[in-house]
């Protein structure tokens, strides 16, 4: 349905492409030109993602905001787009946190101003497409399509070792994604059509054929997630990546391949979805242990908030495997969780980097007195990051835990372990950048500006809301869920007998 009657979601991705059609067309050296259009443009598109939240009809578990039409008619390709309560707060992450990449970009980029703009507002429309996209073939061309931007974005404004990072990256995504491809074809030759409502409802493939349908979705998702071992990619991206780029990457682009398994590999296929669970449910808490444990060692600030969302990522993926309707949901909540609390992260590094050039913890000590607005930017972003109570990322990983608990109680007591572990390397992290003596080398460090605080306050408060009042997300989120859940349990019931 569409609540609306009028096409929101197309008009949407439609804004940060005329955004960088704008900022192309603006003559070259007027950089405050090009810098104040992707600005507007993304806030433009955050103001329009409003009104998705607030029109969205609680307890409805179908889609809303739909748009159907023809797109390759002769082979029945539509332009299919809508979302549910699993997408809703996907789409307003995207928008939110794009704006402050831009904000966040503001002084950081010296070089190519123009075309790192518009790769930026291409790839807000690439993402947001991702999380709306109701046909596979459609699906599959956003995915495609915010994998290029973004290895651009590495390649050409990244650290020193930018380029490795950046055909890594692009290697890694392209592999997983081209199996998913043949899988997406299997499908649509299998059940006539490659819409996602009308598989949902006539799909009925043989047990087999589901087991190996998954693993070329969920490879291609497992990768994106990152899910260990194939998480040897991300370090090395968000290392070298400028300060948006890890931003969008860990905030937006991970969340696509939990979004993945959720949207479209378990709905599809129940069955394999079932086959797999134990191995990916493994492999999430090798995760989370093997990524807090690395962190615990790291040097470089920003390779530790890396690898905790290597170990983020695992949580959400336990839940989603393991955790039932809460768990589902509380899933969906951490996915936002984490954009949001990792998101900050990476920007207060970001605003570090530009005063110091250096991201080793070593070079800071005993700043706080010298930038105490930062320093309580900082602590707020770590203890949501660690799951203070009052924050949001208590809720989603609570949930998460109780929904594990009550149907995997030792997966739910081992991850536990990996709560400890993050407090452990992320307080350490805090002692070793914010307190201590001061680094005389950093007697001269400046405190946020206006700019930095507006874009630091935008994900913060957040960090409050949905930690006291996370119902604004469950009762949307919910209903979706169950109605998901149940499918599932349906196929593999009727399959079973």
């Amino acid at each position: 349905m569409n609540q609306l009657g009028f096409p929101l979601l197309s008009v949407l991705m439609l804004v940060p492409l005329l955004g960088a059609l704008a900022v192309f067309l603006v003559p070259d050296g007027r950089e405050r030109a090009m810098k104040g259009i992707a600005l507007a443009t993304t806030l433009v598109a955050l103001a329009l993602s409003l009104p998705l939240y607030f029109a969205f009809v609680p307890g409805e578990a179908g889609f809303q905001f739909e748009e159907n039409l023809p797109w390759i008619a002769s082979l029945g390709i539509r332009y299919h787009v809508g979302i549910d309560g699993l997408s809703l707060f996907l789409v307003l992450l995207t928008t939110l946190l794009s704006a402050v990449a831009v904000l966040s970009s503001w002084t950081a980029i010296k070089e190519h101003l123009k075309a790192y703009m518009v790769l930026m507002l291409v790839m807000e429309t690439a993402m947001l497409g991702v999380f709306v996209a109701l046909d596979l073939f459609l699906f599959y061309a956003f995915w495609e399509a915010s994998l290029i931007p973004m290895a651009f974005l590495i390649g050409v404004w990244g650290s020193d070792r930018r380029v490795y990072a950046a055909v890594k990256f692009f290697l890694y995504t392209f592999v997983g994604s081209t199996l998913m491809l043949v899988a997406t074809i299997v499908v649509y030759l299998q059940g006539g059509t490659s819409d996602l409502p009308t598989l949902f409802a006539s799909l009925n493939l043989p047990a087999n054929l589901q087991i190996w349908l998954f693993f070329a979705f969920g490879l291609a998702f497992a990768v994106k997630v990152p899910l260990f071992p194939l998480h040897t990619w991300l370090p090395a991206a968000h290392v070298q990546a400028p300060t948006a780029g890890s931003i969008l990457l860990a905030g937006v682009l991970l969340k696509m391949g939990t979004y993945g398994y959720l949207r479209f590999a378990n709905p599809l296929f129940p069955v394999g979805a079932a086959y797999w669970t134990p191995l990916l449910s493994v492999l999430a808490i090798a995760g989370i242990l093997y990524a807090a444990l690395v962190a615990l060692v790291q040097e470089d600030v920003k390779s530790l908030v890396a690898y905790s969302s290597v170990a983020h990522m695992g949580y959400i993926v336990l839940g989603i495997f393991n955790g039932g309707v809460l768990g589902t949901a509380g899933a969906v909540l951490q996915m936002v969780n984490h954009g949001l609390s990792t998101g900050a992260l990476f920007m207060l590094v970001g605003v570090l980097y530009e005063r110091r050039h250096t991201r080793l913890m070593k070079d800071y000590g005993g700043i706080f007195a010298k930038v105490p607005v930062f320093g309580a930017f900082f602590l707020i972003a770590v203890f949501s990051s660690v799951g203070l109570p009052g924050l949001n990322g208590f809720v989603g990983e609570f949930t998460i835990l109780l929904g594990t608990f009550a149907n995997n109680r030792l997966y739910a007591i081992i991850a536990t372990f990996g709560i400890i572990l993050a407090a452990w390397y992320l307080l350490t992290a805090v002692r070793r950048v914010l307190f201590g003596p001061l680094n005389p080398d950093n007697d001269s460090l400046t405190d946020m500006n206006r700019r930095e605080v507006v874009a630091a306050l935008a994900l913060t408060v957040f960090f409050f809301v949905l930690g006291l009042f996370p119902n604004l997300v469950f009762q949307k989120v919910t209903p979706s869920v169950e109605a998901a859940l149940a499918r599932t349990a349906q196929v593999v019931s009727a399959l079973s007998r």
